[in-house]
């Protein structure tokens, strides 16, 4: 057995040993850490903003590996310069430290930083630059907790919708976003970057897909209750199918032949969903809510978080607190079943 002396002699000698095998095995976890973090973070789907389908994605997405990458560089040369000084048992030469210290932690860095600061202040031009004369527009406004949008075609013609936009692949698109209550922000992050849609102001982005799809557009600035269930899809599609789309949009309703959707309608009408809601070729003409008009044409409903069809119908005009709290609509859960699932029928039909 060891005498108290002798204990610790043999500690002190063992301890740097342990400490040092210590911080390599936590520095090469770190690096296994580091090293698997663009596989976590580039993952595809429709609202990852590593999986490009647009110029502006395309270029930011660009910055952020060459972040990534000065960042590994940096990030390597600091830990090995770490490794070097813990394993190094002899006194390091003044001249050489001094070297390292000042070169590594101020020269370097300066150096690197203000390169990537000037890349990135280089794109922002091109990010920001408004798009053609001629090219199609789209004002957007950002309401408690959905999107009204707008279209305004080259000849002048406005077609409203909501919820949900339609873009053709290879053209510049330019939207003006706005908003009557809080501070929205409006991104479509697989497209391009975002941009705040503040109450008294218009904001400009433009955006160009570069591919077919359909991608998840989100609200990025929290401003309320329902902020995380105020999303909208955007379907990109080729420019004839786009043109095609959108002048069946400029159409009015059509009327149903199902006697149950027929009913529908005149319960929509009876009901006084029309003081709220815009249907286009019936007697309903309300601004407050959404434009029904082609909803049931729509990728999703109560902007972005429910399918669409018949049943999601029924639950949103039953549960409509329920689903988006907070939201501008009373529920109709008084209804018959037989009413709320002819309402629903009608609003489906309306292709």
């Amino acid at each position: 057995m060891l005498d108290r002396p002798a204990a610790t002699r043999l500690q002190r000698h063992v301890h740097p040993f342990d400490r040092a095998e210590h911080a390599r095995k936590r520095c090469t976890r770190a690096l296994q850490l580091f090293l698997a973090a663009p596989l976590l973070t580039g993952c595809e789907g429709p609202q990852s903003t590593l999986d490009p389908a647009g110029i502006g994605a395309e270029r930011i997405a660009e910055l952020f590996w060459w972040l990534t990458a000065c960042g590994a560089v940096i990030w390597t040369i600091v830990v090995a310069l770490a490794i070097y000084a813990i394993r190094v048992r002899r006194p390091h030469d003044r001249r050489r430290a001094a070297i390292l210290i000042i070169g590594g932690g101020a020269v370097v860095p300066t150096i690197v930083l203000a390169a990537i600061l000037t890349a990135g202040l280089g794109m922002m031009p091109r990010l920001l630059e408004p798009a053609p004369d001629g090219s199609l527009e789209i004002h957007v406004t950002g309401e408690q907790w959905w999107w009204r949008v707008r279209y305004v075609t080259p000849e002048g013609e406005q077609v409203e919708l909501a919820n949900e936009v339609r873009l053709p692949v290879g053209e510049p698109v330019q939207f003006y976003l706005d908003s009557p209550d809080v501070i929205h922000s409006f991104w479509i992050p697989s497209i391009g970057g975002k941009m705040d849609m503040v109450p008294g102001r218009t904001t400009r982005l433009t955006l160009e897909a570069s591919r077919t799809g359909t991608f998840r557009g989100v609200c990025a600035e929290y401003c309320g209750d329902s902020h995380a269930l105020m999303a909208f899809y955007a379907v990109v599609v080729e420019p004839n199918a786009f043109d095609a789309w959108l002048q069946q949009q400029a159409e009015p309703a059509v009327g149903p032949a199902d006697p149950t959707a027929a009913r529908g309608e005149a319960l929509f009408l009876e009901t006084g969903c029309g003081a709220c809601h815009t249907v286009r070729g019936i007697a309903a003409a309300g601004v407050v809510g959404p434009d029904l008009t082609h909803v049931g044409s729509r990728v999703s409903l109560g902007a972005g978080i429910m399918p669409n069809d018949a049943a999601a119908f029924a639950r949103w005009i039953t549960e409509t607190e329920t689903v988006k709290p907070g939201v501008h609509m009373p529920a109709f859960g008084m209804l018959p079943d037989e009413d709320v699932r002819a309402l629903a029928a009608h609003l489906d039909g309306l292709q």
